[in-house]
């Protein structure tokens, strides 16, 4: 699987209360959520994201509370791909039980720039800056997890599973 976009970039610590703030937390509706994603950090997010491209953070992201709807605010609001120097726990969890790939790389979170081209191969765990022409490499998804996200999330491969796909 690969993904393909420029970079939206973020700092540490980017917790579930920025990405979608709790007084959205009303609905589950993907859609609904994408309208508030990032919107108490990055007012422009909503006008500057376009499907495909990839969020980069720095160390933490995900932190604070174990809402899932912070992945899904982020996956419904177009962003194919997460990457980030570290993921807080039950983020990078429910990030991957709803089909969001992240990818954590030290290196390429330090080193590429909001609006850089970026290109990723979840097989390998390359990681491709397009502008700056540099690759990083991250430690590749087992094949299972790979399995999940391509199924669009941990139900649909269990839905899948069940039926012999």
């Amino acid at each position: 699987m690969i993904a393909h976009g420029k970079v939206i970039k973020y700092g540490d610590n980017v917790d579930t209360d920025v990405i979608i703030p709790a007084r959205y937390l009303n609905t589950s509706d993907p859609a609904e959520l994408a309208k508030h994603c990032m919107e108490d950090l990055d007012k422009e997010f909503l006008n500057k994201v376009k499907k495909g491209d990839i969020m980069v953070a720095a160390k933490n992201f995900g932190c604070g509370s174990s809402r899932e709807h912070a992945p899904i605010a982020i996956k419904a609001s177009g962003i194919s791909c997460v990457i980030a120097e570290t993921f807080a726990r039950i983020f990078y969890r429910n990030a991957i039980n709803i089909g969001l790939p992240i990818l954590e790389c030290p290196e390429a979170s330090k080193d590429i720039e909001d609006g850089d081209e970026v290109e990723v191969d979840f097989d390998k765990g390359v990681i491709v800056n397009i502008t700056k022409d540099k690759v990083y490499k991250s430690t590749p998804f087992p094949k299972f997890m790979q399995e999940i996200i391509a199924k669009n999330g941990l139900i649909e491969y269990i839905k899948a599973m069940k039926s012999g796909e």
